[in-house]
């Protein structure tokens, strides 16, 4: 009957615009929630057959939700060095655990990036879901497999340890006096027997030849200690433009070496303008080689070598000296600078474009020590949502493919900013009252429903 219909297609209209008014109500109070994506009911119209010609049979309507994931939300700046937005495609990898992983959990897919460090170290978000990372490997190289997703870890900025980096390069800019006289202990020099060094310790020049110039540098080893090496210069009277230089440490006691711990000693050569001679410099050996201090490790048998009772291991220092000069004004140092740092604990974090999450030591050490991944879909609008502001595959969203950020049509990560919700509160708020003027007539399709069938029912008394 045409009237059970119409009754029936009005109740429809109840039902639909009652799950548009939930979606609203969802959008509305998801405003501020970080990444969130809006909703939308949609309504299809439902065709009954006409069995009889001429006679209208009411089929309704249906609610059909939409979603919009794929809709790029604001990025906006955040205070947390934490908190991660994406700029293009592509979501995070979460998951519900932190510690021992493995491939029988299941994997959450979110753009809310609003991350920072529990008390175990572990990075996760609001919704206490773990993100996840490729490992970087003590050695600095990291698997990337994209097709792997067991390779991926929960990522942890503190269970880090202490960290340490022994001293590789020293820099030297510094000028000799090229108008520096010769010194009387010039004649007697002998770096075995009479040496700079010797000097350094005694201060006697019976068994010691005091220097024209000395400058000192520190090296760090590899286990975080700082060591004192002097470079000592004494003006030589042949050939030209030449110091017989020595370099050897303070105290001795560090190094296992030459006299009084000397550990290279030569002519150090400058050009007629002054420049650093490399070429024909034989102070670290034979004419032109490498300006590099290399101490073997404690214990070993060759020299020189760092102290025994020091247990650490081997180095190599490579010496910059293309700012050693020898110019007609007094010796001095302009500046030693070199790298390497003591002991250091972590003090925070840092993220780049390229999805690289690194740990900042208070030593002013950086360590590498995950590499986010983001997995991107064929339909995003196709997933489905799940508790967190997160989203698992289904079959209409297609399988995910995990890329590197800024790879392959991956969007970039951007540090200290977050995506906002793409709710709309104008547009909400008109449809509310759309949906509520549709609602109420649905509820008159009914009344004039229940009239009607009244008065059909009243045709007999």
């Amino acid at each position: 009957m045409s009237i059970n219909s119409a009754m029936l297609a009005g109740v429809s209209g109840l039902v639909s615009n009652s799950s548009a008014l939930a979606a609203i109500s969802d959008n509305i109070a998801n405003v501020n929630t970080t990444a969130y994506k809006r909703n939308q009911v949609n309504f299809a119209n439902v065709v009954t057959a006409q069995a009889v010609k001429g006679r209208y049979s009411a089929g309704g309507v249906q609610a059909v939700t939409r979603q919009f994931v794929s809709q790029q939300g604001l990025i906006q700046s955040a205070n947390s060095p934490t908190d991660l937005g994406i700029s293009g495609d592509g979501f995070f990898i979460v998951t519900d655990k932190g510690p021992g992983l493995t491939s029988a959990d299941a994997r959450k897919f979110t753009r809310s990036g609003s991350f920072s460090v529990d008390a175990d170290g572990y990075m996760v978000n609001d919704a206490k879901l773990y993100l996840q990372g490729w490992p970087y490997a003590s050695d600095g190289t990291i698997n990337v497999n994209p097709s792997d997703l067991n390779l991926m870890e929960s990522i942890n900025v503190k269970n880090l340890g202490a960290a340490v980096a022994a001293t590789q390069n020293v820099m030297i800019n510094a000028n000799v006096n090229k108008t520096q006289a010769i010194s009387a202990g010039e004649a007697t020099y002998n770096a075995a027997t009479r040496s700079m060094a010797d000097w350094a310790v005694n201060q006697n020049p019976a068994t010691g030849t005091q220097p024209d110039f000395t400058l000192e540098m520190n090296v760090i080893d590899s286990v975080g200690a700082t060591h004192k090496f002097a470079v000592s210069f004494l003006k030589s009277d042949t050939p030209p433009n030449s110091w017989h230089s020595e370099i050897y440490a303070i105290p001795a006691t560090d190094v296992t070496a030459g006299p009084s711990g000397q550990v290279a000693a030569g002519l150090t050569m400058f050009t007629a303008d002054g420049a650093f001679d490399l070429a024909n410099t034989t102070l670290f050996g034979a004419l032109g080689a490498a300006a590099e201090l290399n101490f073997a490790a404690s214990g070993a048998v060759t020299t020189p070598r760092w102290a025994n009772a020091l247990g650490i291991s081997a180095s190599s220092i490579d010496l910059d000296l293309a700012k050693l000069t020898q110019y007609a004004s007094a010796s001095t140092v302009n500046a030693v600078n070199s790298d390497g740092a003591n002991v250091g604990n972590v003090v925070g974090v840092e993220v780049s474009e390229d999805g690289i999450v690194s740990a900042i030591f208070d030593n002013s050490e950086v360590r590498k020590i995950a590499k986010i991944g983001l997995a991107t879909f064929p339909n995003p609008d196709g997933l489905s949502p799940v508790s967190g502001n997160a989203y698992r595959p289904t079959i209409p969203s297609g399988e995910f493919v995990i890329k590197e950020p800024g790879v392959g049509g991956a969007g970039e990560i951007a540090a200290s900013t977050l995506e906002a919700s793409t709710v709309d509160l104008s547009a909400e708020f008109t449809g509310l009252i759309t949906t509520q003027k549709a609602y109420s007539a649905c509820s008159k399709i009914i009344t004039t429903a229940d009239q009607m069938l009244d008065e059909l029912i009243n045709i007999k008394r």
